[in-house]
């Protein structure tokens, strides 16, 4: 039987910066026009993690009883590792998707019902990334959806919830924000890529190769930083992610020597530093740009 620790383990924390980071972001564009709702912003997070936790669960239920989890390295996968069975597992996926509708219904409930097509969008996209018989995430897709979910749809509806407008700004900041929640992704598909091969799932990473996937990853983690310095030009303290350069020394540099396994896991964790921190300076100089 899975102990808490497990359960803890199976919603992969070190991915809940892709959650936290947009919100933080859409909240801070929403404050340099003041018109920041504190209230608001804490349902965003709510629906934000809720999401992640429950596609962790998700994937983890749904690759489980594909047994496409069964050599792999990284996370505890509850139901390949037979920790949990996989009902149990598939309850939790569903509690925290109920969870992030009911925090979703509230925030349509105070701007415009239209944020329910996007909030079933956001469970569609997370259930059919590897569940239903025609799973996207199999089929190179995943960061596609990851950048428009985790980056545009979070960053900019954070910021819309909160103002009941679209400002330019919010677009402009969900490309770096995006980008850097594709990192994540794309360096957790790299780790994979040997056992994602045997078992048939065709992610990006396994259509690229190794080579051109880390090449994609360093993409990713340095075209942030050229979109912030393009913004600086209209909001000057956007200049502050610099600041961030050096969490993208050490997992820019463990996937270029050509680390994998256990390397790859910390850079990940590496990357969700990175993600958490560029988010933060990012925040602060859209905060009082104005």
């Amino acid at each position: 039987m899975a102990a808490v620790r497990d359960w803890v383990a199976g919603a992969r924390p070190r991915t809940l910066p892709a959650a936290i980071v947009p919100v933080v972001v859409g909240s801070g564009v929403a404050a340099g026009y003041g018109r920041f709702s504190g209230w608001r912003a804490v349902l965003a997070l709510i629906v934000a993690l809720a999401l992640q936790v429950g596609v962790n669960y998700a994937n983890d239920y749904s690759d489980g009883i594909r047994g496409t989890d069964e050599r792999r390295v990284g996370p505890v996968r509850l139901v390949a590792s037979k920790l949990a069975p996989p009902r149990q597992v598939l309850a939790a996926a569903l509690g925290a998707f109920a969870v992030a509708c009911v925090a979703g219904l509230v925030l349509a409930a105070v701007t415009t019902w239209w944020l329910l097509l996007l909030g079933a969008a956001a469970v569609a996209a997370a259930w059919f990334y590897t569940g239903g018989s025609h799973p996207y995430g199999y089929r190179a897709f995943g960061e596609i959806s990851v950048f428009l979910f985790f980056g545009l749809a979070a960053v900019a509806g954070t910021a819309y919830v909160q103002m009941d407008r679209m400002p330019w700004l919010a677009l402009a900041a969900a490309a770096p924000v995006g980008l850097l929640a594709c990192a994540l992704l794309v360096i957790n598909n790299l780790r994979d890529i040997p056992t994602d091969t045997v078992t048939g799932k065709r992610t990006l990473a396994v259509v690229l190769g190794d080579h051109r996937t880390r090449l994609l990853y360093a993409a990713c983690i340095v075209i942030p930083f050229c979109v912030a310095l393009v913004m600086a030009t209209a909001v000057p303290l956007s200049l502050l992610v610099v600041a961030a350069v050096p969490f993208a020394l050490a997992p820019l540099r463990l996937v270029r020597r050509g680390a994998s396994g256990p390397g790859l896991v910390t850079a990940l964790g590496q990357t969700g530093r990175l993600q958490l921190a560029f988010g933060a300076l990012l925040t602060l100089g859209l905060a009082i740009h104005a």
